[in-house]
């Protein structure tokens, strides 16, 4: 679930290719939906899509693995509102953009791990799956110094095996409940409405750094949500402490 085609057209790389990838991304999005994920819940070990916990929390996340022309705007923009984010980072994106990193985390965002290469990861052994957790969480130790405790699954796709290697590796898999769609290059206006018309207590809402509207889009999402009463932490802060249970829907609960 990345800004794909957006980077390619920036970079004047566009092929028509972008129209075949943008529908399998598309497909992968419905699949690993909560309701789809759902169904066969009972066989899946499943990530944490949104948090049932009291109050209104929610939590903004922005996933980084091409392009960085927009991350010191947003970094801007959630200053200028009091709000901490999370930042699900791919290792590449690292190793190219080390300055963009520290600037996350020396705002006070959190820096957590997106693998080191963007691989499909159910295509992987648990050894590699392993590696590629392990890898980026090194590149973003050495640039912030904090070993990321959250990993976000590249497009989105897991399936048990996935889950139980990265938790094995000490990080909680972390999914969206609400998403912003803005890879698909919508308007700033119809972020907005999917946003708000979608987001609750305990959501995490996604978005990518290299969004073309999304920086234009967050100033109306976050006057939102704190005129709505909600408060903005980052996942770690959203996350229950523990023991916990994970619903059908994703939704972590706290164990009874």
């Amino acid at each position: 679930m990345n800004p794909i085609k957006r980077w390619l057209v920036r970079h004047e790389k566009a092929s028509s290719a972008v129209g075949t990838g943008a529908l399998v991304l598309a497909i992968i999005s419905f699949i690993y939906s909560p309701r789809v994920v759902g169904i066969a819940a009972a066989e899946r070990d499943l990530p944490v899509y949104s948090v049932d916990r009291e109050g209104k929390y929610v939590s903004l996340t922005f996933d980084a693995a091409w392009g960085n022309e927009d991350t010191q705007q947003l970094i801007d923009i959630l200053g200028k509102y009091g709000v901490k984010a999370t930042f699900f980072v791919v290792g590449d994106w690292v190793d190219r953009y080390p300055e963009s990193v520290r600037a996350l985390h020396d705002a006070g965002h959190e820096v957590m791990n997106h693998s080191a290469k963007h691989p499909h990861m159910t295509k992987l052994s648990a050894e590699q799956i392993a590696s590629e957790v392990n890898t980026c969480s090194d590149k973003i130790e050495a640039v912030t110094g904090v070993r990321p405790s959250l990993f976000r699954c590249p497009y989105g796709e897991y399936d048990d095996n996935v889950i139980a290697t990265v938790r094995s590796q000490g990080l909680t898999s972390v999914q969206w409940d609400v998403d912003s769609l803005d890879w698909k290059e919508l308007s700033a206006g119809d972020i907005y409405k999917r946003v708000t018309s979608k987001v609750q207590p305990g959501s995490i809402v996604l978005f990518h750094n290299a969004g073309l509207h999304t920086p234009e889009a967050l100033p109306s999402i976050l006057e939102y949500l704190q005129t709505a009463g909600y408060t903005v932490v980052p996942v770690s802060r959203l996350l229950l402490q523990g023991e916990t249970t994970i619903d059908h829907t994703g939704r972590q609960h706290a164990a009874s």
